[in-house]
């Protein structure tokens, strides 16, 4: 698979942002579908041929955040949300409903097709099977994490996770007993020019801890360090 020709679902309802990302988005050689309708957009995903959304959050029918909570237990497509505000709220709860990323309305289209990239680009890297089964498979208890079927199983119950929600937990287990900084984090997912807001790394592991029935208070897999950032507690080390 390559990045040629991939198919972008658009959910929005202002027409001429609609237009102009169209436009834009097929000139880099991607397939656009546009709706305004989140019960069209229910559609088109049933089709299975979409390889990322792009999702508003004001919408007619329902807004964005509702749909994403509806939609995101069984996709697992990357998925960017547009906020009109750029507020910190809407950010936040898009991230904790699951989506990837985010950007705030106006932004750099040039900057919206690198974030795609990227995220298809590790969408594709769970495709391939470069990777060895012996290498793929990360243990740490009753936790497993596969590399290449991009799963995670607590207690040998499949753990519903999001792309960027596995690649920290997959960095963080691949680096045992090792603190590593948000800013760090964020470089190992995004590269170094990727700035996000400061809290985008302690909301995604406030939902990775959820999910794995940890906590910052008892950790039993996840460690805060205190002004430094976090560390994957070692086996037996808890």
């Amino acid at each position: 698979m390559n990045l040629h020709r991939k198919n972008v679902l658009l959910v929005e309802d202002d027409r001429k942002i609609t237009e102009l990302l169209s436009e834009y988005l097929t000139g880099f050689d991607f397939q656009v579908t546009s709706t305004a309708s989140p019960s069209q957009a229910r559609k088109h995903l049933e089709k299975g041929n979409v390889h990322i959304m792009i999702l508003d959050v004001m919408l007619p029918e329902e807004d964005g955040f509702s749909l994403l909570r509806n939609l995101r237990p069984d996709l697992k497509i990357p998925i960017i949300m547009l906020t009109a505000r750029g507020d910190l709220t809407d950010r936040v709860v898009g991230l904790e409903l699951g989506a990837d990323d985010y950007m705030s309305k106006p932004f750099e289209p040039r900057e919206l097709i690198a974030r795609m990239r990227a995220l298809l680009r590790r969408s594709e890297m769970a495709d391939s099977a470069s990777e060895s089964a012996e290498k793929s498979l990360l243990i740490s208890g009753n936790l497993e994490l596969d590399r290449n079927g991009r799963w995670v199983r607590l207690e040998g119950q499949e753990i519903n996770i999001t792309a960027m929600e596995f690649d920290i937990l997959e960095r963080l287990m691949a680096n045992q007993g090792i603190v590593l900084s948000r800013d760090r984090l964020t470089e190992m997912i995004h590269g170094e020019e990727f700035e996000p807001f400061n809290r985008t790394i302690d909301i995604l592991i406030s939902r990775i801890r959820h999910k794995l029935q940890d906590s910052a208070e008892r950790p039993r897999f996840i460690r805060t360090v205190r002004g430094a950032g976090y560390m994957f507690i070692p086996e037996g080390k808890s």
